[in-house]
């Protein structure tokens, strides 16, 4: 088994769902008392949110490439960048370290394909959603047609992620409104909906969707098994 480096804090709610994903997957896989091999490397994600308010994008890249060389100085064997939206600054961080870092659009793209969908809507963060690092990563390597919400609905779903499930907060409300931004995305066409926040899936799960889900915090901790396995 591979050691799996898991770069997280971004923020601490879903990297507790990357370690418990990555553990109860192993354990299915090899049974008995089998966990995973791990080092996890949390961030300040107060830090890291006022970098991203402020556009500060080359001091961010500078902190993860820092980090992500600390883990590969631990023994990581490869990395993962628990959060979709820092993956805007991935190619750089691969740049800068020696182990192969899984992209979270790749496994979630692979996902999709092969679930045989071509039409799929995205939600995340406001730079996920609006910038073009993420939907054009999918679109030219996985020939995937990407849609976004509307600008209000972009605006509630972001302000949802910040002000609520990053600081742990579940409410009705703010579920209603995401299931409502993907009722009206899949009558749109969509033939399914990306979680493509990490924290996303604390709030909502396939029974609030009429259509497919892909929760890429799922399908990220489940890619990481399967390389540290293969």
């Amino acid at each position: 088994m591979q050691t799996i480096g898991l770069l997280g804090g971004m923020s601490w709610e879903s990297s507790v769902e990357y370690y418990r994903i990555v553990n109860e997957r192993v354990k299915e896989r090899l049974g008995g008392l089998h966990s995973a091999r791990c080092l996890l490397l949390s961030v300040d994600f107060a830090e890291i949110e006022v970098l991203m308010r402020t556009a500060q994008w080359e001091e961010i890249t500078d902190r993860l490439i820092q980090a992500a060389q600390r883990l590969e100085l631990a023994g990581a064997d490869f990395l993962l960048i628990c959060t979709n939206t820092m993956h805007k600054v991935a190619p750089q961080v691969q740049e800068a370290v020696g182990i192969p870092l899984l992209h979270i659009a790749d496994a979630t793209g692979a996902k999709i394909r092969a679930a045989g969908l071509h039409h799929v809507a995205l939600l995340g963060t406001r730079a996920t959603m609006v910038e073009p690092f993420y939907r054009q990563r999918l679109e030219r390597n996985y020939g995937l047609k990407v849609t976004i919400p509307a600008e209000k609905e972009i605006e509630d779903i972001n302000r949802i992620i910040f002000e609520e499930l990053c600081r742990g907060r579940i409410e009705d409300a703010s579920k209603r409104r995401y299931v409502s931004i993907m009722e009206r995305m899949a009558s749109a066409g969509a033939e399914g909906v990306i979680l493509g926040c990490t924290e996303i899936g604390l709030l909502v799960g396939s029974a609030d969707c009429p259509v497919p889900l892909f929760d890429t915090t799922q399908i990220h901790a489940e890619a990481a098994v399967d390389f540290a396995l293969q």
